[in-house]
């Protein structure tokens, strides 16, 4: 995979849509929140398309179908194809396919993405323990799945048969806040069984596997709000990422990450998209971006300057990461994010 370049010849930083062919963008807590656009989303994802930037949605959320993601899509502004749309859904789909009988019965405990990815693979969607699944599938099913659904993927599960998991991410983002997500409902049947699901979402390779082969993406850039699943999955899959400040992810937590969750990039939104990014400048053990500069000063991240609050947040993370090396970062960030609003 070809390495873009992140300066111009001037010198200048490249935008991340001119130095990448394809973004891999999440969905919830990135683009949307509860159904509503995120602010600059749908007017910096059309600039970027614009500008001949590649878009591909790729979400962990396995309750929508392609369709129905790409039909709420345009209707948020941002025009987009079936074919764009890459899901756990279709990543397990794929998954479970390898592993038993071609037309094999699957029983399903969530939602229609679930249902539609199977058959794509000629899988027979089940919804009862005594139809004689091969295998059994778990993925986010909406705030309404009713409890029973777990019992069945219990019964199932007891007489052997295998079990799949979309992802297992533990909340969701949603207009009111962050709600349970798919991981949380896993973790009942795993108490109830015993078992271990075979997982395909984010941040683990069957998923980056399923993007890639359905993007053809070279020089793919992974963009997300969470930590534990873009982020890891773009340090699994080997490609660089942007995080943006939209949805889980605090200026703490990032401070906080162990390598595999560091993102090659940090920005408040989707505008990061359309901007080159600033390398940080290390000096005698201070880390300047910007109008910043950061330092460790005893048990605690210091920071010096005014400017933007992202370079502010880049210079602490080279700090803070440089000091933790390859563990977690546990410096006193408080008063140095404190001085940046964050």
């Amino acid at each position: 995979m070809s390495q873009p370049s992140r300066t111009r010849p001037d010198g200048s930083a490249t935008a991340l849509n001119e130095a990448y062919d394809t973004a891999l963008l999440d969905l919830d807590g990135v683009v949307y929140a509860g159904g509503e656009a995120i602010t600059y989303a749908v007017d910096s994802l059309i600039t970027a398309r614009d500008g001949g930037m590649r878009l591909a949605y790729v979400t962990n959320n396995a309750l929508r179908t392609p369709d129905a993601v790409a039909a709420h899509l345009t209707e948020l502004g941002v025009p987009a194809e079936p074919a764009e749309v890459i899901t756990s859904a279709q990543a397990v789909a794929r998954l479970i396919a390898e592993q038993v009988p071609a037309g094999a019965r699957v029983l399903v405990i969530g939602g229609e993405g679930l249902r539609v990815a199977l058959r794509e693979r000629g899988l027979e969607p089940v919804e009862s323990a005594d139809d004689d699944p091969a295998a059994v599938v778990q993925g986010y099913g909406g705030p309404d799945l009713a409890w029973g659904r777990f019992a069945e993927a219990g019964y199932a599960i007891a007489r052997g048969v295998p079990w799949f998991a979309s992802n297992t991410d533990l909340t969701i983002p949603s207009g009111r806040g962050i709600a349970p997500g798919n991981g949380a409902a896993v973790e009942v049947v795993r108490i109830a069984t015993g078992a271990e699901p075979q997982v395909a979402g984010k941040p683990l390779p069957p998923m980056h596997r399923e993007t890639v082969l359905r993007t053809g993406a070279k020089r793919p850039i992974v963009v997300g709000d969470r930590l534990d699943t873009d982020i890891e999955g773009a340090f699994n899959g080997g490609v660089d990422s942007l995080l943006v400040l939209t949805g889980v992810t605090d200026g703490a937590r990032l401070l906080a990450a162990e390598p595999r969750h560091r993102p090659t990039y940090v920005d408040a939104d989707l505008r990061g998209l359309l901007t080159g990014q600033p390398e940080v400048v290390v000096r005698d053990g201070e880390f300047r971006c910007g109008g910043w500069t950061a330092s460790v000063r005893g048990d605690a991240l210091a920071l010096d300057g005014d400017g933007s609050a992202m370079d502010g947040l880049r210079a602490l993370c080279a700090a803070a990461w440089t000091h933790a090396g390859d563990g977690a970062c546990a410096l006193d960030a408080g008063k140095a994010l404190a001085k940046l609003g964050l």
